[in-house]
C-alpha cells in the first residue's frame, strides 16, 4: 500500500477494508427456501462499504474503485484470480524472452469497446504509452522500467524493460495495465468505456451504482442482468439490510455481527486476503530506534488472543501474506513473553514507558483496549490517539511525527516498504533492501520468492513492525446466488461467472 502518490488513493484503499466493531442482537429465521435455475435477467444486489470518490481509475486509485471497475468494466492484457494468479485476459497468451526483460502478447480477437471500437494493439500501446510518460496516471511507477512499447502487427503488443521486474506483470494486473480506447473523449470521472462484461448503467452518489450486461461482450456473458451495488458504511444496518432482502450479497460484514445471520438461509464465507494489520513502529525516533524495545513490544501482544478479539483473521508474525510470493510461517521469530518483554525493557533502560498510538477513528477500539491491556503487563503506558484519516496522512505517514500506528495495509506484493528508508516505517536496512533488489531482478519466480522470504525474516528479526494478524473479509451471501468470489474481494469482485437463481420453494 501508498505505492501511489495521491492521498484520496490512500483513503479509499485503507478505508475499504476497515471493520468497526459492534454489538450483535439475534434475528427470527425465514421460511427456508431452495434455489431454482439461474435467471439470466435477474439482478444481483451486492452490499458495500466504501463508494468510490470517482470512476476515474486512470487517475484515482484505491480499492473502492479497483473492488467495481476491474474485470468488469475494464480488463488489462492480464489479470489476476482470487489467489492472485496472473491470467490472461484480453491477451489470449504471453511470452516472457528468458532475460525478462521482453513481454510479447498476443491480443484475443473480436474484442470491442463499450462504444463499439474494436480493440487493436495500437490502443494498447496508447493506454501503455501514457503511464510510461504521464505521472499523474496510476501505475507511472511501476513503468520506470519500461524503455519500448510497440505494436509489430494489429493483434501483437511487445514491451521491453530495461533491467528485468518481477513484479512487473503483476503490475499489469492492477490500474497500470488497463487498456482504453485511443483518443476517446469520455469524462472517466462519472463515464467510461471498457471492455468488460457490464457496462455502466448509473451512478446514484451516495446510495448505489449499477451495471447493467454488455451483451455485444468478447467472451462469455454474464450471468445477470444488472448488478446493482448498493453503499451501505454503516456495518449494522448493512446486516438489517440484507436480511430484510434489500441485498442478495452483503460483504465486509462485522464479525460481531455474523451471529445475526444464525438460523437464516445466508451462508457466510471467509475469504482471505493480503490486509496486513501493522502495527508500525517509528523506527528513527528513540526510545523506537532500539531494537530490544521493538522486540518487547512484540513480546508483550497476544496475538492469538487479539485475533479472537478481533472476530476474523489469522496470526502474521512477518510482512508477507499467505497469498503473496515469499510468504514463510515467522511464529519462530516472536511469541507472546511477557516476562522476557520486561527484560528487554529493563535492559534497555525503558521500565516505565510510555508511548502514543496514533490509530485513524474509522478502525474503533477493539485493536487499541488489546494494546492497552497488554502493554500495561509489562509496565508500558499507551495513549491513544484517535485521528480523523487526514491527520493521519498529514501527521504519521507524511512527516512521520508518531511512535506507534496502527492502519491495515491491503495491496498485494508491498513488501518494497520495508526495502523504502523514506518510508513512514523508517526502517533502513541495507542488506533487506539489497535482497529486495535481487527479487525483483531475478527471473525465476521461486527463486525471487526464495529471496523475498529472506528479506522478510530479517524485517522480523529486526522487529521492524508487528503484523497483528492477517486479515480476512466476511461475506453472507443468500441461497440463490451462485459463484459469488470469497478471496481477495477487498481489492476486485470479478462477476461476470455470478448466477441468481429464480425463485422456487
Amino acid at each position: 500500500m501508498f505505492r501511489r502518490t495521491r492521498r484520496v488513493a490512500l483513503i479509499s484503499a485503507i478505508a475499504a477494508t476497515a471493520v468497526i466493531l459492534s454489538a450483535c442482537t439475534g434475528t427470527p429465521s425465514p421460511e427456508s427456501t431452495s434455489p431454482g435455475k439461474p435467471d439470466p435477467d435477474a439482478t444481483l444486489q451486492v452490499g458495500l462499504v466504501l463508494e468510490p470518490t470517482n470512476l476515474d481509475i486512470r487517475h484515482t486509485s484505491g480499492a473502492a474503485i479497483e473492488q467495481i471497475l476491474i474485470d468488469n468494466i475494464y480488463e488489462g492484457l492480464v489479470s489476476r484470480t482470487q489467489d492472485n494468479e496472473i491470467v490472461e485476459r484480453l491477451a489470449s497468451s504471453y511470452e516472457v524472452s528468458p532475460d525478462g526483460l521482453t513481454y510479447t502478447f498476443t491480443l484475443n480477437d473480436g474484442v470491442t469497446f463499450h462504444s463499439g471500437a474494436a480493440l487493436t494493439s495500437a490502443d494498447v500501446v496508447a493506454s501503455y504509452e501514457a503511464v510510461r510518460t504521464d505521472a499523474t496516471l496510476q501505475g507511472n511507477a511501476e513503468f520506470a522500467a519500461v524503455t519500448s512499447i510497440t505494436a509489430p502487427d494489429a493483434s501483437t503488443v511487445q514491451i521491453v524493460l530495461s533491467q528485468p521486474n518481477q513484479n512487473f506483470l503483476f503490475a499489469l494486473t492492477g490500474p497500470a495495465g488497463l487498456v482504453f480506447q485511443s483518443g476517446d473523449t469520455t469524462d472517466l470521472k462519472t463515464a467510461e468505456n471498457g471492455t468488460g462484461p457490464f457496462t455502466l448503467k448509473r451512478w446514484n452518489k451516495g446510495s448505489t451504482i449499477t451495471f447493467t450486461r454488455n451483451d455485444a461482450y468478447w467472451g462469455d456473458p454474464a450471468g445477470v442482468a444488472e448488478v446493482e451495488f448498493q453503499y451501505i458504511p454503516d456495518f449494522t444496518a448493512g446486516v438489517n439490510t440484507a436480511l430484510d432482502g434489500g441485498v442478495q450479497v452483503l460483504t465486509a460484514v462485522d464479525p460481531n455481527l455474523v451471529s445475526q445471520f444464525d438460523g437464516t438461509d445466508f451462508t457466510l464465507t471467509t475469504g482471505r486476503t493480503t490486509d496486513k494489520a501493522t502495527l508500525a513502529f517509528n523506527n528513527k525516533k528513540a526510545p523506537l530506534d532500539d531494537v530490544r524495545v521493538r522486540e518487547a513490544l512484540r513480546l508483550a501482544i497476544d496475538h492469538e488472543a487479539l485475533v479472537e478479539a478481533v472476530g476474523a483473521g489469522t496470526t502474521l508474525y512477518g510482512p508477507i501474506p499467505e497469498l503473496d510470493p515469499g510468504y514463510e510461517d515467522l511464529s519462530d521469530v516472536v511469541s507472546y513473553d511477557p516476562e522476557k518483554a520486561k527484560a528487554l525493557l529493563a535492559e534497555a533502560g525503558q521500565e516505565d514507558l510510555e508511548l502514543t498510538l496514533t490509530i485513524p477513528s474509522f478502525y474503533g477500539t477493539t485493536v487499541p483496549k488489546v494494546l492497552i491491556s497488554d502493554f500495561a503487563k509489562v509496565g508500558v503506558t499507551l495513549d491513544v490517539d484517535s485521528v480523523e484519516f487526514p491527520a493521519w496522512l498529514e501527521d504519521v505517514y507524511t512527516n512521520h511525527d508518531y511512535d506507534l500506528s496502527f492502519v491495515l495495509h491491503v495491496e498485494p506484493r508491498d513488501f518494497g516498504n520495508f526495502a523504502n528508508p523514506d518510508y513512514y516505517f523508517g526502517y533502513d536496512n541495507a542488506e533487506v533492501q539489497g535482497l529486495y533488489t535481487k527479487a525483483l531482478a531475478e527471473v525465476d519466480p521461486d527463486k525471487s520468492a526464495e529471496l523475498l522470504a529472506q528479506a522478510a525474516r530479517l524485517v522480523s528479526e529486526d522487529h521492524a513492525a508487528d503484523w497483528l494478524y492477517n486479515g480476512a473479509t466476511i461475506t453472507a451471501v443468500a441461497p440463490q446466488v451462485s459463484g459469488f468470489p470469497e478471496d481477495s474481494i477487498n481489492s476486485r469482485i470479478n462477476l461476470a461467472g455470478v448466477t441468481v437463481a429464480g425463485d422456487a420453494k
